[in-house]
């Protein structure tokens, strides 16, 4: 899961956290690959506006009528300034069929591919988390806003969240009047629905006290990044000596067992036809490891994505079969693209290898089949990845961890197959994004540090590695533990004919430990424990 210079890839499971407490999470990854030999490691709403209710006739229509905020960027949108803002709310909601209201809390990111239009009319994502006392706690909360406060005098807010096993719809605006400028801006009253049932009414408010503050405080105004779609487009333009890769790793939140998607194309190095093939993996929780291949099969350029041999990666969907695994799952990208090397490294391949995430965090449902059983994720949290380079670095390491709370920890550490830096110590690319924010503020800062001095340390081996560094006022220690039993040995080759190996294993185990400088000394910010939740994978030649 690595290339030549550093590469890999992964992605997310989903958790809980806590400042310096700990905290259990799903967590997801995945790398890189060829073709040879296997083996297992060590074995072979309408709500009501204020004035009071309307009756719920328009309920499942006006869910539908919801204008999407989710498709694709308009052409050209890449560089031009979006908007990026934190809303929290906390309210009640009495469900049908209680007689009391539950506590409700909403904390969500809110996106916009331009700067917010007060006069006109806004389509934003958001994606954050949903708790209900006693009923709901998760962190996979993924909808839409429509910003209209002028233009069609409301903002409405279409949230999907899980709840006790079930996906339900909170469907709710605020009526903005002159009249009540505070309160028409503050209140939400909103209607639950369960596949477009009502299932519940309450209202939500904005805390202005408390709250104001913190949203004001959270406005960003980034350049809009590539859409998804533009992110899962192939690069290759016919060089010889390349490899590219599509992969997806997530985790079935009922059974524990994580899931391995691997899409390639192989441009030889010595020009002849380049040829598309990948495989499928499943770890279970309690079983052995299961895996197949797909391929070599012809490449098919100018697609979005991966197609070869009846299986497809492309924006939204995942499909095909291998051997006795099959399947057929819907993506929802749930969070911004996540850079793990530089940014520019990915437009201008200028180092040996690059690797993205289009969506840091997405939500997964379908089918998954393998030996008679059918897992039906339902919201399943995960991720889909990017690799574009030369092949396989000299020696990796790399993580994906979803942490919990819309809190992602990306590293690849490696050390470069080119002559001069194969005697380094390995590379750190780390990346932790909490909330709107990722740190290190610069994907070069941990690798580079400042002119050589400050660069994040690997030690690099098995079952165990770990990756510690500071940056700024926080430092941070990562340890992976993957399991013998729980771990997938893949021999391959890259594009020159040279073998390698990774071991992956996407139920591995994490500790994560945040620290930030204050006076007097260390203090923890965070930590999260992954129990068997933690995607990984270690590489050799």
């Amino acid at each position: 899961m690595s290339t030549s210079g550093s590469d890999t890839g992964a992605d997310r499971g989903a958790g809980t956290d806590r400042a310096a407490g700990t905290a259990t999470g799903v967590s997801n990854s995945g790398p890189a690959g060829g073709a040879a030999t296997d083996r297992v490691a060590g074995a072979s709403t309408h709500p009501d506006s204020g004035a009071g209710a309307a009756a719920d006739t328009t309920g499942a229509a006006a869910v539908a009528a919801v204008p999407s905020a989710t498709g694709p960027s308009a052409p050209g949108a890449a560089g031009r300034r979006g908007t990026v803002f934190d809303e929290t709310m906390v309210g009640t909601v009495r469900l049908d069929g209680e007689d009391h209201a539950r506590r409700v809390r909403l904390d969500l990111r809110v996106t916009t591919d331009r700067v917010l239009r007060p006069l006109g009319t806004t389509a934003a994502r958001a994606s954050g988390r949903v708790r209900v006392a006693g009923w709901a706690d998760g962190a996979d909360a993924a909808g839409e806003l429509e910003i209209s406060p002028l233009a069609r005098r409301r903002i409405r807010y279409r949230i999907s969240f899980t709840a006790d096993g079930r996906r339900f719809t909170l469907d709710g605006w605020k009526s903005v009047t002159p009249r009540r400028p505070v309160a028409s801006m503050t209140v939400l009253p909103f209607t639950l629905y369960e596949n477009g049932e009502r299932a519940g009414r309450g209202t939500l408010r904005f805390p202005v006290a408390t709250g104001l503050v913190p949203f004001l405080a959270s406005f960003r105004f980034p350049r809009a990044a590539e859409s998804p779609e533009t992110l899962m487009t192939p690069r290759w333009k016919g060089e010889p000596g390349r490899t590219e890769v599509w992969y997806t790793t997530l985790t079935d939140p009922e059974s524990g067992t994580g899931l391995w998607l691997h899409h390639e194309l192989t441009a030889p190095a010595d020009g002849s036809e380049p040829y598309a093939h990948g495989w499928a993996a499943v770890f279970p929780k309690d079983g052995a490891v299961r895996h197949a291949r797909f391929g070599p099969a012809e490449w098919t350029p100018g697609r979005t994505g991966f197609t070869a041999e009846g299986v497809e990666a492309v924006p939204g969907r995942l499909t095909g079969s291998a051997g006795a695994l099959s399947w057929d799952l819907a993506e929802q990208g749930v969070d911004a693209p996540l850079f793990t090397f530089p940014r520019w490294s990915w437009r201008r391949p200028l180092l040996p290898a690059a690797q993205i995430l289009p969506a840091a965090r997405a939500s997964y449902d379908g089918t998954f089949t393998y030996d008679g059983t059918t897992l039906t994720p339902v919201a399943a949290p995960g991720a889909s990845a990017r690799i574009y380079g030369h092949g396989n670095a000299r020696r990796w390491a790399w993580l994906h961890a979803d942490l919990g709370g819309g809190d992602v920890l990306e590293i690849v550490a490696a050390v470069s197959m080119r002559p001069g830096l194969r005697r380094l110590p390995p590379l750190v690319f780390l990346r932790l994004r909490r909330g709107t924010r990722d740190w290190p503020r610069r994907a070069e800062r941990s690798a580079v540090g400042w002119a050589g001095l400050g660069r994040f340390r690997a030690s690099v081996g098995l079952p165990v590695w770990t990756v510690s560094g500071r940056a700024g006022l926080r430092r941070i220690r990562v340890e992976v533990t993957q399991p013998e039993d729980r771990t997938l040995a893949l021999d391959y080759t890259d594009p020159d004919g040279s073998p390698a190996v990774c071991r992956n294993s996407e139920r591995a185990d994490a500790h994560v430990l945040l620290e930030r400088r204050w006076f007097g000394g260390w203090r923890t910010e965070a930590e999260w424990t992954l129990d068997g939740t933690a995607h990984a994978e270690v590489g050799t030649r």
